[in-house]
């Protein structure tokens, strides 16, 4: 039976190849021609002994998802659909900066937690993607956008981040986004910094505390509320894991982070999170973690009962967060012209969650005479 290369860790690769009779090294070397330089032919590996290309042409294969559409915005951002199978299809965003390019990578086919104000969960869920599917973004998004491979070693690389903040929640495929983040910081791979790859999470403490230990990277938390009443409503996973367990994570989380501050993110809604008050009342649930503040204007999608934040009324928000020396940030809407901005991301996901003929039913009820 053919394996998929791309599942593979440098733990894992060794492995398989120890399995048929290959030393350690072996390993490195295959590792560069899939991952650095983007080779998905074992022929072309020139390096590699002739007998292991014959056992890789028997026994392996390097599959990426298949890209479906290439969308690029005004701005310069691009948005890839990728078809990862049963009727599913994944969005990954490269969004380019004068000094960065960053990738934002998908982790699950939809999402399960269903925050009131994410396209994505509004889908629903379908299924967690392989440690193929999630490195695979990574892997075809330097093939698109024409990433030299005499250049991995340089810090002027195309893509230069990644953020885990596309469709879905990477901490509830926990065990395969470890695997892909290993590779993304491999030298022999992708040889990402730390501190260049984030994970976002909404806040799933046990998962937290298993990232830390197994892989830590810098960390993004989906914040968007400053007390528990308010968060239940927005962010459901609240539910389980209220802001005081979320915050004590938070702490323990930057023993072993590579960057010494988490960052927090908020959506701003208009008349919902954004008051004077409830900014100050942010200060107070944060104060103890080492933090900074990304405010992220809502971009709506159909069907949304939240509208954005006012110009005036973000900045006067991120006005008392700084005046309170929190290192806060305002962040500047890339891609909307393709739906490829913050919280739009959607695909296509066979809904094994039934998630929107429920809410149909609902409101069939609610407009029953």
């Amino acid at each position: 039976m053919s394996v998929n290369l791309l599942d593979f860790d440098a733990a894992g690769l060794t492995a398989f190849l120890a399995e048929h009779g290959e030393k350690p090294f072996r390993a490195r070397q295959v590792l560069r021609w899939i991952h650095r330089f983007g080779q998905s032919d074992f022929d072309a590996m020139t390096d590699i002994a002739k007998s292991l290309r014959e056992k890789l042409k028997a026994n392996a294969s390097v599959i990426v998802p298949a890209i479906v559409s290439d969308k690029l915005s005004d701005d310069g951002t691009r948005k890839f659909l990728f078809d990862v199978g049963g009727g599913n299809a994944i969005e990954t965003v490269f969004i380019p900066e004068n000094e960065r390019g960053t990738l934002c990578i998908s982790t699950q086919a939809g999402c399960a937690l269903d925050c009131s104000f994410c396209s994505t969960g509004k889908q629903g869920f379908n299924r967690n993607l392989t440690v193929a599917e999630i490195i695979g973004q990574l892997w075809q998004a330097n093939q698109a956008l024409g990433a030299d491979p005499r250049r991995a070693d340089h810090s002027e690389r195309i893509i230069s981040n990644v953020v885990l903040m596309g469709m879905g929640e990477p901490l509830a495929n926990l065990e395969n986004t470890v695997t892909a983040l290993r590779l993304m910081l491999d030298d022999n791979a992708y040889g990402l910094s730390r501190r260049r790859v984030t994970v976002s999470t909404s806040g799933l403490v046990p998962a937290m505390d298993r990232l830390r230990d197994e892989c830590p990277v810098a960390l993004a938390v989906s914040l968007h509320a400053p007390n528990d009443a308010l968060r239940d409503q927005l962010v459901p996973i609240n539910r389980k894991y209220p802001l005081r367990e979320l915050m004590s994570a938070c702490n323990r989380y930057l023993q072993k982070a590579p960057r010494d501050f988490v960052t927090f993110e908020y959506v701003m809604l208009d008349g919902v999170n954004d008051s004077d008050r409830q900014a100050r009342e942010l200060l107070e649930v944060t104060r103890n973690v080492s933090c900074k503040f990304n405010l992220i204007p809502f971009n709506p999608f159909p069907g949304s009962p939240y509208r954005c934040s006012p110009v005036h009324r973000i900045r006067r928000f991120a006005e008392i967060l700084i005046d309170a020396n929190l290192v806060t940030t305002t962040r500047k809407t890339r891609g909307d012209d393709i739906d490829a901005a913050c919280g739009q991301l959607a695909g296509l996901v066979l809904d094994r969650t039934q998630r929107t003929a429920r809410r149909i039913i609902d409101l069939h009820e609610v407009r029953a005479p």
